[in-house]
């Protein structure tokens, strides 16, 4: 396709547009993460004077040490178990044809509308009732039922357009569906499999409700539930407040920092497809 100037012109003001829009929330909370403790940040004012130890200070204040391997914990039982179980459920929807499959693909469309502020309160009970409220698992069983419905849908939408004469030609070699599955369809769905695991690990690190909610230990949240309790604590401080903020933040930035080609790969692969 050949853009005109003007039109290349357009595009590269909105692109800069947007980046400054996006970026200057974080500038302006790393401007005020640098100012003396005590003080009251005046917008992006730059400080002459860089306190740069406010990150230390924030990260001792907020142990975030123990929050850090409280996020990590809850990602490692969140995260892959959601991604099998996805990964089988959208091969047999989106390759086998079950019976019932269209049903089925239904009610997990149908819980894509289910907004996580509508089922706290029967998830409190039901935490309550397993005696599992303020532990981790009041945090991971429920994330791996609400993200199924979405991990469902993205990794059936990859299925689907696969060709379908892969499978029978695997088929005809000889292979069982277990073999089809891990040796044919796994390799193909890398992609698929890498972004929809950037994106669970981004939305359980960043969980916020379900951790305040469930869990009162704050040290048995995820890094953003736990800034509840440290907003709390620190609310006042606004330095150091912003300074742990954009330490919780960081993880989930470099995440995707590391992992931003196989996410952009993945889209473009379902985008082409079809």
């Amino acid at each position: 396709m050949n853009l005109s100037r003007r039109e290349q012109l357009t595009g590269r003001v909105f692109l800069i547009a947007l980046i400054v829009v996006t970026l200057l929330p974080f500038v302006s909370m790393l401007s005020a993460a640098l100012q003396p403790r005590g003080t009251v940040p005046s917008g992006l004012e730059w400080p002459s004077d860089p306190q740069w130890g406010n990150f230390a200070d924030a990260f001792t204040a907020a142990n975030m040490g123990a929050l850090l391997r409280s996020s990590l914990l809850i990602v490692a039982g969140v995260v892959p178990v959601s991604v099998l179980i996805a990964t089988m459920a959208g091969f047999g929807l989106g390759q086998l044809r079950v019976p019932g499959g269209r049903l089925v693909f239904g009610l997990f469309l149908l819980g894509l509308t289910l907004p996580f502020e509508a089922v706290v309160t029967p998830l409190y009970y039901q935490m309550q009732d397993l005696g599992l409220l303020n532990t981790r698992w009041a945090i991971i069983l429920p994330l791996i039922g609400l993200y199924m419905p979405f991990a469902v849908f993205w990794m059936r939408a990859h299925f689907t357009n696969v060709p379908v004469e892969l499978s029978e030609a695997a088929r005809v070699d000889g292979s069982s569906t277990w073999q089809l599955f891990w040796r044919v369809q796994v390799p193909l769905a890398r992609p698929a499999i890498a972004s929809l695991t950037i994106l669970m690990f981004l939305w359980t690190w960043n969980q916020f409700l379900l951790a305040i909610v469930l869990v009162d230990d704050s040290t048995k949240r995820t890094m953003a539930g736990a800034l509840g309790a440290f907003q709390g604590q620190w609310g006042t401080d606004l330095v150091l407040l912003c300074a742990g903020s954009l330490l919780i933040l960081t993880p989930t930035l470099i995440v995707f920092l590391i992992f931003q080609r196989q996410f952009i790969k993945a889209l473009i692969q379902g985008s082409v497809k079809g």
